[in-house]
């Protein structure tokens, strides 16, 4: 698969990296602060589809694969890369021998099997391959085997994703909610002080892969000893706390500030394409379960003018209704003709015709740790005011937006964003249980097609009726695509730009 600039940039760190390595060793030592966008609502990587929750947990467990630099599926916890079946039913999966967990026990397949099941159970998306998945059994202590019901190719991306994760933890700890978060990886919890900082210190049994480092997989050296995640929801805390010197890493900084971070002892780091901002809606309860409203909201917005809003410079946004942008193996153009109007007036047609009463209030909600998101709710909340539309904003915190989005009383709309993703049916919308719960026929019938089949360009054919449906059936709005910005410390190296940043492989420089 193709992935344009963001490839192009992992592959360029990872040759850097490599390079440095081959000359000398990093030194080991030193404790980093990493500013994030909050408070992570749970350290159960299984229990929430969170970016800030994977960001925290991935140094914490891991997962049977991971994505290398080019979005392929590697082995992280799994030996190699499993043995399928002709047919595509049956996964084979060999674990690496001598992997402990923090609490000093031994990983085996009895932990991977009490894990999937509660993977499947918990996890959203682990609830998504559950529906494919016909059996989970061990076969001896270094091998599991998952049987399907009928081929599904998202399995392995699915099993790699450190979203919703399908993370391997001790058999003894798989209660939920989850007791101790105990893993495998590189970095183990020390103390959580809420509001205040996640500790994570250096595990001493951590047995890394031989194999060079590979975007999220590979090599996970532990070069600091210490890494503490600090919640900074303030965007302009989190720059100053940069420019200060305060923090190594300074997570989503707003891109205005951007010049604020040249020299001395910050400096920016930029991912492009990262992403696309998104204004979930929900198709079960409420205002927006009626498909003919949806449709008039996505005819009222303008996405140019809520990405001006929020980005500012077009050096960090491009006006795209495609959900992958040109350059990636997903890329098409169906349905995309409903993007963009950007008119009121035929919106406030279109939800009379829908029979609007005019005083039902919209209800969008948003949080300001992203001030993205805050920006472009201001935007939309206008043209969608200009239409007819009741809205109101509710504001609050991200760890409060994340748990109220899980309630379908308490909103129409959630604005979020993700970075573009390696496998399309990782799409928070394209799960029937994820918030917006979006579950139809025409959706059924287009993503079994897609997630059947087995031949990669068959499949990207196959993904034009899906975001067919989408523009058709309307669960969320993608406003656009848009670049990432995050603060650095030059001393900080070894930090390769990536969606969710990890420290693993990172050291202070001497």
């Amino acid at each position: 698969m193709r992935m344009a600039c963001l490839l192009a940039a992992l592959s360029a760190a990872l040759l850097s990296s490599a390079a440095t390595a081959q000359t000398s060793e990093p030194a080991r030592g030193g404790v980093i602060d990493v500013a994030t966008i909050g408070e992570p609502p749970t350290l159960d990587p299984m229990a929430s589809t969170a970016d800030l929750v994977g960001i925290v947990s991935q140094h914490m467990f891991e997962t049977l694969y991971t994505f290398g630099s080019d979005w392929a599926v590697v082995p992280l916890l799994a030996a190699d890369l499993p043995e399928i079946s002709a047919d595509g039913r049956t996964y084979t999966v060999r674990l690496r021998e001598g992997i402990t967990f923090h609490d000093g026990s031994a990983m085996d397949s009895a932990d991977v099997l009490a894990s999937l099941k509660r993977w499947q159970t918990v996890a959203s998306r682990g609830q998504q391959a559950a529906t494919h998945i016909a059996s989970v059994e061990a076969v001896d202590p270094l091998t599991v085997r998952i049987t399907l019901k009928e081929p599904f190719a998202p399995l392995l991306s699915l099993l790699a994703f450190n979203n919703s994760a399908a993370v391997v933890l001790p058999e003894e700890n798989v209660a939920v909610p989850l007791e101790k978060p105990v893993g495998t990886g590189p970095y183990s919890l020390k103390e959580r002080k809420p509001d205040q900082y996640i500790q994570l210190v250096r595990f001493p049994g951590y047995k890394p892969r031989e194999d060079a480092a590979n975007g999220y997989g590979g090599a996970r050296h532990q070069y600091l000893d210490e890494i503490r995640f600090v919640p900074v929801p303030d965007p302009n805390t989190r720059v100053e706390g940069a420019v200060a010197g305060q923090f190594a890493y300074a997570d989503s900084i707003p891109v205005e500030s951007v010049g604020r971070l040249q020299g001395g002892k910050t400096e920016a780091v930029t991912l492009k394409p990262f992403g696309w901002p998104v204004f979930v809606m929900n198709t079960k309860q409420g205002l927006l379960s009626d498909v003919a409203k949806r449709r008039a909201v996505l005819t009222a917005l303008n996405p140019e003018d809520m990405l001006i809003a929020g980005f500012g410079s077009a050096d960090f946004y491009a006006v795209d209704g495609a959900l992958y942008p040109d350059g990636y193996n997903w890329h098409n153009e169906e349905g995309v003709s409903a993007y963009g109007k950007g008119d009121p007036e035929a919106a406030a047609a279109a939800l009379q015709e829908a029979g609007y009463d005019g005083s039902t209030p919209l209800r969008i909600l948003t949080s300001r740790q992203y001030e993205f998101h805050y920006k472009m709710a201001e935007v939309a909340a206008e043209y969608l005011r200009q239409a007819g539309l009741e809205v109101k904003l509710d504001v609050v915190d991200w760890a409060t937006l994340t748990q109220r989005r899980q309630d379908p009383a308490a909103w129409d709309i959630f604005i979020s964003h993700s970075p573009f993703l390696p496998e399309p049916s990782l799409i928070g919308v394209m799960q029937d249980t994820s918030p917006g719960w979006w579950v139809s026929e025409a959706k059924t019938k287009a993503l079994n097609a897609f997630n059947t089949e087995a031949d990669p360009a068959k499949r990207a054919a196959l993904f034009g009726e899906v975001q067919r449906v989408f523009y058709d059936e309307v669960p969320a709005f993608k406003v656009g695509d848009f670049n990432a910005v995050a603060a650095k410390s030059p001393a900080l190296q070894g930090v390769t730009p990536a969606p969710w940043p990890y420290f693993w492989n990172a050291y202070l420089a001497k």
